[in-house]
């Protein structure tokens, strides 16, 4: 492999924001570099690190003063693999994530078939790995094929041990992931398997029984939807402000999806504070997902007071977006849906205070009929930059105390918090860092560039996205997985 100079660029990671230059040595991070370097010192530098080398083998990259930071690490994304290739395939879901400055990804096991084998899990790995655009870990069920009930398994799992290359398969978190785990006994003994074999329990935290009651009210709204607003009329979903306020069906069919919306919110404030205390006694690291509401992030917040081994995630659309009475935003439905200004800013303050860790995406591309007949998510990995950049570091619709970030931070919760929580962050290929010896999985980003969301152009066969016609702060311009460039924004 050519060694790289990456120079002229704004070096950023957890810990680091300084100008300077970066080596890449047969797909690692050979030197960082800090300094302000011309073209000409850069080269001569990079030719007495790599002495003896043609000159001419090594890529001299500018990055006119941009932002070099490790690819991002998202622990919650459906790539629809194996089996749903009609919403998304491999060869896309890769793709896009190259274009987000993703790098490595937590794939959902809710597939088809459901990912209840290592042998399952080895193969997406290994069938993921073969592109070359970037790596996953792919979850597992908590019970056998979603039945609720049968953990056995997870028995048959080996112990996991952090550090280990993510091509190599291992199981590292388990997941019941697109709905939860009715039984409170079932999940407990899940935990405790889970916490023997060193295995994260990532919970998607929310009341069955109070799930299956909103489901009807959603129903209502998406019938009603079909009739009066189908989906080919409006631009991915929008609804008019003026026909949400003038049309009675319309405004019937929102107040329906505020209905279910209030069940569910109370859902995952439930199941939040059970799933904190089952894994509390079973003795398992447990990682809350896409935590939406004020109530859970109080319970995380409680439960770190106490010392336990809990982590969790916000979504980049619960920080950006909010939904209020009659809103015609309530169409986009997602779950957990879009939560009220008030939790808006609980999960923006949870990030601002540290609460919560990390920054996932929950990518969940739909076909446009999927969406019409109310399916639930949309597309996330190409904005995902974008939104929490323009919301947490430039503060626009951000904390209404006008509190922010540094790139740096959110660096931290977009790459190193994301790989100490995969236990990725030391070993064999640690990365998530700008570091000598770390995996150089790279993301090239201009945190001033200005751009307008369109789901036609996304690389993601989900073209829907709540974003549509959205202006974006915050841009990423080139991707490299192991130094090798994936994504060059055009």
């Amino acid at each position: 492999m050519n060694k790289i100079c990456f120079y002229n660029a704004r070096l950023v990671d957890a810990t680091t924001d300084s100008p300077g230059m970066l080596l890449v040595e047969e797909g690692r991070i050979a030197a960082v570099v800090k300094g302000n370097f011309s073209a000409e010192t850069a080269r001569t530098l990079a030719e007495g690190f790599f002495p003896g080398v043609d000159s001419a083998a090594i890529n001299c990259i500018d990055c006119h003063g941009m932002i070099l930071q490790p690819a991002f690490i998202d622990l919650h994304a459906h790539f629809r693999y194996p089996g749903q290739s009609q919403k998304e395939e491999l060869s896309t879901a890769l793709q896009a994530a190259a274009a987000g400055g993703f790098g490595t990804l937590v794939l959902m096991p809710n597939t088809i078939p459901a990912i209840s084998s290592k042998e399952l899990v080895e193969q997406v790995c290994r069938d993921a790995h073969a592109f070359g655009i970037a790596d996953v870990v792919q979850t597992i069920t908590l019970t056998r094929d979603y039945s609720g009930n049968d953990t056995s398994h997870l028995q048959q799992l080996p112990t996991f041990e952090p550090g280990t290359p993510p091509s190599a398969g291992q199981v590292a978190m388990a997941t019941e992931d697109g709905k939860d785990v009715e039984s409170a006994a079932t999940m407990l003994e899940a935990m405790k398997i889970c916490g023997q074999k060193k295995l994260t329990v990532a919970c998607h935290s929310e009341d069955m029984s109070l799930a299956a009651a909103a489901r009807p009210y959603r129903k209502v709204a998406t019938d009603i939807f079909a009739e009066q607003a189908p989906m080919e009329e409006a631009a991915l979903g929008a609804i008019p402000a003026a026909t949400a306020s003038s049309n009675p069906e319309i405004k019937k069919a929102l107040a329906s999806l505020e209905e279910a919306n209030r069940l569910l919110s109370l859902a995952e404030d439930i199941a939040t504070e059970r799933n904190i205390r089952l894994a509390h006694r079973a003795g398992c690291q447990l990682h809350l997902s896409h935590v939406s509401t004020a109530g859970a992030m109080d319970a995380i917040r409680a439960a770190k007071d106490r010392g336990w081994a809990v982590t969790g995630e916000v979504t980049p659309h619960h920080l950006g977006l909010s939904v209020a009475e009659n809103d015609p935003s309530l169409r986009h439905i997602v779950n957990p849906p879009l939560r009220s200004e008030q939790d808006r800013q609980a999960m923006i303050h949870a990030l601002l205070d540290g609460t919560a860790d990390c920054i996932s995406t929950d990518h969940a591309p739909h076909t446009a009929q999927d969406k019409a007949n109310g399916a639930p998510g949309f597309s996330g990995l190409e904005t995902a930059y974008g939104v929490c950049n323009s919301v947490l570091v430039q503060g626009i619709n951000g904390a209404t105390d006008g509190r922010t970030i540094t790139a740096s931070q959110l660096s931290r919760l977009m790459a190193a918090n994301p790989a100490r929580i995969l236990g990725l962050h030391h070993g064999e290929e640690p990365r998530g860092l700008l570091e000598q010896g770390f995996v150089a999985d790279l993301v090239l980003c201009d945190p001033a560039a200005q751009w307008i969301v369109h789901g036609k152009d996304f690389a993601s066969k989900g073209k829907y996205t709540p974003l549509e016609g959205a202006t974006l702060t915050g841009k990423v311009l080139a991707t490299y997985h192991g130094g090798r460039e994936v994504f060059k924004a055009e």
